[in-house]
């Protein structure tokens, strides 16, 4: 007799040829790329796992247009903090309470340990992600039922009608720039930030273990500022025209006019 791990991976795979060009969540799906991973939860059942989170975007993930829909990476997928902001398609199918429809979840925290440390590729989901994963009215059941098996992809983040904005660090001062860059659409992650103070040049800003970017300056710089994005994989360049103001404050968001 196949074991029950046989089914559900001959189960999968007929699942997934199905899938190969259907319309699901006013998304066209193709399947290539798709892998294997494991899912668990934390915190409030319709929350957002955590209101901080490792990657510094703060009570943001529970606003739109994240509306609590994230994920803590395991190792793999936080990737030293590279991984924050990125986002990814699953699909459920191996509990009888998954919907078998996929969801998309962007990575704002870090999970180092336990299933997440020991699995190649984790997500630990917010409470309201996982019960987006059931069918109608099946999400305690999916919550109760331990690691799910589930399948995944890298999928460009999509926040329809937003742009850029930079959450300046609460410790920011004119020797020392910081902010989390929030809402990037398409890989959703950053190989450079540069930031161009008033009439100087653009200056290469340092990536922390997280969303935050920083330059320790050496001296005091003045706004208004300009900051140039480069996106990770395929280097498309956005510039934000004097999106951080002369008077900015520490605490305070700025939202440019750009997006990827």
């Amino acid at each position: 007799m196949a074991s029950s791990s046989h089914r559900y991976f001959a189960f999968l795979a007929l699942y997934l040829v199905s899938l190969k060009f259907c319309y699901c969540q006013n998304e066209t799906i193709d399947v290539t790329g798709w892998g294997n991973a494991g899912v668990t939860w934390y915190g409030e059942p319709e929350g957002a796992g955590s209101t901080g989170g490792a990657c510094g975007f703060g009570s943001v993930v529970v606003n739109p247009p994240l509306y609590a829909m994230v994920s803590a990476g395991g190792p793999s997928l936080f990737n030293n903090g590279k991984g924050c902001g990125t986002c990814y398609q699953i699909v459920c199918t191996g509990n009888p309470a998954c919907s078998g429809r996929p969801v998309t979840v962007t990575i704002t925290d870090e999970c180092p340990g336990g299933p997440c440390a020991s699995e190649q590729t984790h997500f630990d989901l917010s409470g309201k992600a996982i019960g987006a994963l059931a069918k109608p009215g099946q999400a305690g059941k999916l919550r109760a039922a331990g690691v799910l098996r589930v399948s995944f992809r890298r999928a460009p983040c999509l926040y329809r009608g937003t742009s850029i904005a930079f959450r300046m660090d609460a410790g920011a001062n004119p020797f020392y720039l910081a902010f989390v860059v929030e809402y990037e659409n398409g890989e959703g992650d950053l190989a450079y930030v540069e930031i161009q103070p008033a009439g100087g040049k653009f200056i290469h800003m340092q990536e922390m273990r997280s969303a935050v970017w920083k330059l320790n300056s050496g001296g005091a710089l003045r706004g208004p500022f300009s900051i140039r994005l480069t996106s990770g994989e395929t280097h498309k360049v956005v510039v934000a025209q004097a999106v951080i103001p002369a008077n900015w404050k520490a605490g305070e968001t700025y939202r440019s006019i750009v997006n990827f």
